[in-house]
């Protein structure tokens, strides 16, 4: 039995929709409607969706950067919801985060050293000397050069930047690394250099992955586990290999079907999804993917049906695996 590094049950987070003169509130945005899964220590769970499904959300949660509205995330069996800044400070330096746009997440006034270095800092870790020595370490590590340290941020490529990401995310010895999206804004072989790396960091450093994109190949190479998101709830969560061979939920049938296959002679069904993703603000009765499902039935519209294991690992939220319907 793998033991669990990160437990999340029934988080949720939702927004409230203000209008009128008086700001009342007149509504709510469910960015995320009861995501729970477990993360075990040394594997990377891949968490995928559309945009807007609320993956990035749940991210920013597990790190507090969003306080959940309802829910509870355990690290190493620790409560995390209930605890102050101060003790939230402190927890940090076990997990981390690496952010989807590399420009965007570094000062452009720091200079790679003082940006790597911070992390340190704040947690109080070594001397002057040690940390400036942590930093070129660090460098080396993520596939950067010493002398890149007096550089900053402009000088770098998408590439490049991500890797100083991951340095800074690494510097103070993280047990998990939230990833949202760490390579979507990046060429296709600077992705495969990225998830290399994070594959190789992960054997040398004992590392724990929360894999957030929605790019399936990208997730089917690196992640061991995967859970798909959609309109704020996992609708089904497998063995990476188990549900990219055999899926069981519509949605991620479709998602699948969309995959290009690098074979000109190779044909494939494609499964055309209809109508737009309903709003997190009003979303559809009883399953929410109903509105676009092509093997949609009479009860999908009125019961929400129970996330369940349909197979040994193999959980999904669809009417079509119940007993009745088997």
């Amino acid at each position: 039995m793998q033991e669990a590094l990160l437990e999340v049950k029934q988080l949720k987070k939702h927004f409230p929709i203000e209008g009128g003169v008086l700001k009342q509130q007149v509504g709510t945005v469910k960015a995320v409607d009861g995501v729970t899964f477990t993360l075990h220590k040394g594997e990377t769970f891949g968490l995928v969706g559309e945009s807007g499904c609320g993956k990035s959300t749940t991210g920013r949660m597990l790190m507090r950067l969003l306080e959940p509205s309802e829910g509870e995330v355990l690290f190493n069996g620790r409560e995390m919801t209930s605890l102050s800044k101060n003790e939230m400070r402190h927890l940090r330096k076990d997990i981390q985060m690496v952010f989807q746009d590399p420009f965007a997440s570094l000062n452009p006034r720091h200079t790679v050293e003082k940006i790597i270095e911070e992390p340190l800092i704040v947690h109080n870790l070594g001397n002057k000397a040690e940390r400036k020595k942590r930093v070129k370490e660090l460098l080396e590590i993520v596939g950067l050069s010493s002398y890149h340290a007096k550089r900053y941020p402009h000088q770098f490529s998408g590439g490049q930047r991500q890797r100083i990401g991951i340095a800074r995310a690494l510097a103070v010895n993280p047990k998990l690394i939230i990833a949202d999206e760490p390579v979507s804004a990046l060429d296709v072989s600077i992705q495969a250099q990225v998830l290399n790396l994070l594959e190789d960091l992960q054997k040398e450093l004992g590392l724990t992955y929360l894999f957030i994109a929605h790019d399936l190949g990208v997730v089917r190479h690196i992640s061991d586990r995967v859970g798909v998101m959609y309109l704020g709830r996992i609708v089904e969560m497998a063995d990476s290999e188990k549900l990219y061979l055999d899926s069981k939920h519509p949605y991620t049938q479709a998602l699948l079907s969309a995959v290009p296959v690098p074979d000109p002679e190779y044909g494939k069904d494609r499964i055309i999804l209809t109508g737009d993703v309903p709003s997190p603000s009003n979303p559809p009765s009883g399953c929410p993917f109903h509105t676009r499902c092509p093997k949609a039935m009479d009860v999908c519209s009125s019961v929400v049906p129970e996330f369940r294991e349909v197979e040994p690992g193999h959980y999904t939220a669809c009417h079509l695996y119940e007993e009745d319907h088997v």
